[in-house]
């Protein structure tokens, strides 16, 4: 005849926090022991793979754990892969490199219609109209740096 088992808990449904595993005591009584949940291990927030270097926990255990089991000693450590990390680090520097490519074609055609006016104003002196074909160079050159920064971002 099977040995009758009694929750040890008042919980008496079958939910995932009342999982439970039979074992037979060194008395040779069976009992129920309670299993805790699964640990998860962090993942990362922006592609979602698992975080190496950071030991699984639940969320109670983890807040008892020291610092360097919970993170890596990096930029973002703990928190994104390094993969993301290093795909951050280089689109901030191409952005700052499209920003000072933009800088120099600014001065490049601001000079290009300072000398456009030179001149114009030395052939023609009573004249001083810059000619209309190299500002609206200078705008359009404007307009598409402009639209470079928008694209990347």
């Amino acid at each position: 005849m099977v040995q009758r088992l009694t929750y040890r808990r008042r919980l008496s449904y079958n939910t995932k926090s009342n999982r439970r595993r039979v074992v037979r005591t060194p008395g040779g009584k069976l009992v129920y022991q309670y299993l805790k949940k699964p640990k998860k291990i962090p993942r990362c927030g922006q592609c979602k793979d698992k975080l190496r270097g950071i030991q699984p926990a639940r969320p109670m255990e983890r807040s008892r754990m020291c610092r360097r089991k919970k993170t890596v000693k990096r930029v973002y450590g703990g928190v994104l892969c390094h993969k993301c990390v290093k795909e951050r680090i280089v689109r901030a520097f191409l952005i700052e490199e499209q920003k000072i490519v933009i800088k120099v074609m600014k001065t490049q055609a601001f000079a290009k219609l300072k000398k456009a006016e030179n001149e114009t104003v030395q052939s023609n002196p009573k004249n001083k109209i810059i000619g209309t074909k190299t500002l609206s160079d200078f705008e359009t050159l404007q307009q598409s740096s402009c639209n470079l920064v928008t694209k990347k971002r």
